[in-house]
């Protein structure tokens, strides 16, 4: 066991480490080192990792295309490259326009157009699916890839505009499902797989925005006699399903509307949910408590109010929920915009934040944020198909998470948020190791197995 070792990535405020590697650590066989430990065992697992990755949107390809080829290139690159990037392999696009596209949208404009005669993709022709094919190949694994609707067309609305909240009419309920059909199929002509779509992003929420309100009991009433139907009738019930996609504050009372009725439960792999508003980890372990059959998805999170360049801090809120969410049965992790551009848009509505990576459109250069670094923490070292193993730490300043991977490597991820650095012991039944970590910084060990 003396000969075993770790090797050490890490990413501090004051150098210039960014998914640095250090020098490995030596396991030396099991000691009281008398110093707080971090401490795991890969013989105690949990959930099954599905991914990590970002979010394709109009504003994301459109920001793409003005830069470079080159920049292009290693902006795609970072991401999704398994050798030099984050290998991401999860992730997210828009059904119809959301905040981050050009202006409202939707793929036939026409009203009344129940039998989808004038369902079109050109629209997403022109920036976003050629974003994501080229995202595709990038990498030798393909993504998953899942989609979100953020308001059906405006004609289908009870307000006849896709912004400002409003609902879906009743008479359009199986048109709506029907669409998400034809969407999958059309986008599988393209040669991209819809692995699976949310009900509605944050359907709580009436925004200026492309928005569309339902109560828990309409969502349920919609996945279980309109959408969850459609897509089995289809050929396409291998689709997953999750509702809610909205903040985790109200996740478990939303959740237990649907999950109730076991004819719309049937249909629903899981539930996602975003950052914003209050944190209440806590609900996702009674999510998981009292539907542990159920998945919970991190949809989206980001800075919101600007693109916040060079702040130290967004990663550290990235990592901090990555980690909370991962020790509470959360699946995979899916940021928000890929890419923004300087201003932290475009956005129709003028709804600008921040993303990992922020691309200077007038002088052509890429910009990496904290939160790009911290991301990758995560995503480089801990792959589809990995779970999450017993963890736990001995101080509060040291915030930590870990994964067995299929390849037997073990992946502990720990964070220092204090302006302290902290020497500690990385321990297991069978070994130890006695290390630091800087303030302001995160470190991931890779144990190899």
């Amino acid at each position: 066991m003396s000969s075993k070792s770790a090797r050490l990535f890490v990413t501090a405020r004051d150098t210039q480490d960014r998914l640095a590697e250090k020098p490995a650590l030596t396991l030396n066989p099991k000691a009281d080192s008398g110093l707080p430990s971090v401490f795991i065992d890969p013989e105690i697992a949990f959930q099954t990792i599905e991914g990590f990755g970002g979010a394709f949107t109009e504003a994301a390809a459109t920001t793409l295309q003005k830069m470079s080829v080159v920049n292009q290139e290693r902006i795609l690159k970072a991401y999704f490259d398994r050798a030099g990037g984050h290998g991401y392999s999860l992730c997210r696009t828009h059904i119809n326009s959301c905040d981050f596209a050009l202006g409202n949208y939707a793929y036939t404009e026409t009203p009344g157009d129940t039998e989808l005669k004038d369902f079109s993709l050109d629209r997403d022709r022109q920036a976003l699916l050629p974003m994501i094919k080229s995202a595709l190949s990038q990498g030798k694994e393909p993504f998953k890839l899942f989609a979100s609707p953020w308001s059906p067309p405006a004609w289908m609305k009870t307000t006849g505009q896709m912004n400002r909240g409003g609902k879906l009419k009743p008479e359009y309920r199986d048109a709506w499902a029907a669409y998400y059909v034809r969407y999958i199929q059309e986008y599988k002509k393209e040669g991209i797989d819809i692995w699976g779509v949310t009900v509605q992003n944050e359907p709580a929420a009436t925004q200026p925005w492309d928005s569309c309100i339902y109560s828990a009991e309409e969502e349920r009433d919609f996945v279980r006699d309109h959408l969850g139907p459609t897509l089995e009738r289809a050929g396409l019930g291998h689709v997953k399903i999750m509702i809610w996609d909205h903040n985790r504050d109200v996740i478990v009372h939303r959740a237990s509307v649907s999950y109730a009725d076991p004819a719309a439960s049937k249909y629903i792999w899981g539930t996602g949910f975003h950052w914003y508003g209050d944190d209440k980890f806590d609900n996702l372990e009674l999510h998981h408590a009292a539907w542990p059959d159920k998945k919970l998805l991190f949809t989206e999170g980001c800075q919101e109010g600007g693109p916040h360049t060079g702040e130290w801090t967004l990663g550290e809120r990235y990592a901090r929920s990555m980690i909370n969410d991962m020790n509470r049965w959360t699946v995979g992790w899916v940021d928000w915009n890929l890419i923004l551009d300087e201003t932290g848009g475009p956005n129709h509505v003028g709804n600008m934040c921040s993303a990992p990576i922020l691309a200077d459109t007038k002088n052509d250069e890429v910009l990496f944020q904290s939160s790009y670094y911290y991301i990758g923490h995560f995503a480089r070292f801990v792959r589809p198909g990995a779970k999450r193993i017993l963890c736990a730490t001995a101080r509060e300043a040291l915030e930590a998470t870990a994964f067995i991977n299929p390849d037997g490597s073990v992946a502990v991820i720990v964070m220092n948020r204090t302006e302290q650095p902290h020497r500690f012991s990385l321990d297991s039944h069978l070994w130890t190791a006695t290390t630091a970590i800087p303030q302001r910084s995160i470190a991931t060990f890779l144990i190899n197995g």
